[in-house]
């Protein structure tokens, strides 16, 4: 039996270093349940470590992203109670393969209510802003996010407005993007009105960016003593670079390790709030793409206001 698989053998651009493959599938792993994958979106934190940002800690060949869902269908004795159900297979290597073995204790169930769509982006930006939201409450302090207009920085805001924040600002892109905004109670700030994002940094007790490069200089470098700078994303591709020591405080968020002290319990425990978070908040539809459409799917990442691309696996 051979497998699809979407991975990467050398760092580099990921639409010149990805290649679709088909190779054996392997025996399932003693103790492993395995997933015939449904959907898996197309996320820039999926990409980047194609392009070699993070090449110390990447092992190569590696199959490329981190999350989606699927169905499973096989399981060990004491797992096959999973027949047949939805799951999220994470933290076993990458999701962008048609079967996928993983290991039960992180394999999340989905709530029959969830659909496929938003159970595939349940993981990644949904957890990413939870444990920003708790590394760097934001009860009563002004808010500034970057790359305003993606999945996570949705979260962000509605998490911060719950939490009672005294304001949320965000950094935009494409202009399809200041409604949305303005809907969700954050006050837009276009990402080419530099002048405008300095006094909004000015302004900030907190910011959480998402982007990197020249506008996250230029917000770092405004910001007060005694406020604090997140940077969870690099989306330019460019990493920051201050001209003097900043002001405020600075720090780098990374998921992987926010999550290595997690019990599988807590693991568990931690998508209750997010499945509730997804009913009340669905996700913006997306744009499903064949997996042999990949190319395309990729591609689409990079249009301002596009819809998520999904790759489709059925």
């Amino acid at each position: 039996m051979r497998n699809d698989v979407l991975i990467y053998r050398r760092f580099g651009p990921p639409l010149d270093a990805l290649t679709l493959e088909t190779p054996d599938l392997p025996p399932r792993p003693e103790g492993a349940i395995r997933v015939a994958m449904l959907l898996a979106p197309v996320n820039p934190s999926d990409l980047i470590p194609v392009t070699g940002a993070y090449a110390h800690r990447i092992t190569l060949p590696e199959v490329a992203s981190y999350e989606g869902v699927g169905r499973v269908i096989a399981a060990p004795p004491d797992h096959a109670h999973l027949l047949g159900q939805r799951i999220l297979p994470l933290r076993s290597g990458g999701t962008w393969r048609r079967l996928h073995d993983c290991v039960p204790d992180w394999a999340v169930p989905v709530p029959d209510d969830i659909p496929d769509a938003h159970a595939a982006r349940a993981y990644i930006n949904p957890m990413a802003a939870a444990h920003l939201l708790a590394g760097w409450p934001v009860s009563g302090r002004r808010v500034l996010l970057s790359g305003a207009g993606s999945h996570c920085a949705s979260s962000l805001a509605r998490g911060a407005l719950s939490q009672g924040a005294a304001s949320v600002q965000g950094i935009y892109r494409s202009p399809a993007r200041r409604t949305e905004l303005l809907a969700r109670g954050v006050e837009p700030v276009a990402m080419d009105d530099l002048p405008a994002i300095r006094e909004a940094a000015r302004r900030a007790d907190v910011t959480f960016d998402a982007l990197g490069g020249p506008v996250a200089t230029a917000v770092l470098e405004a910001m007060r003593p005694g406020s604090d700078f997140v940077g969870y994303g690099l989306l330019t591709g460019e990493p920051l670079r201050p001209q003097s020591p900043p002001r405020a405080g600075y720090h780098r968020f990374h998921l992987r390790e926010s999550q290595a002290a997690m019990s599988p319990r807590d693991w568990q425990d931690a998508f209750a709030a997010i499945w509730d978070d997804l009913r009340a908040s669905p996700p913006p539809e997306g744009r499903r793409f064949a997996l042999s459409d990949w190319r395309a799917a990729l591609h689409s990442v990079g249009e301002p206001g596009a819809p998520k691309p999904l790759l489709d696996f059925t």
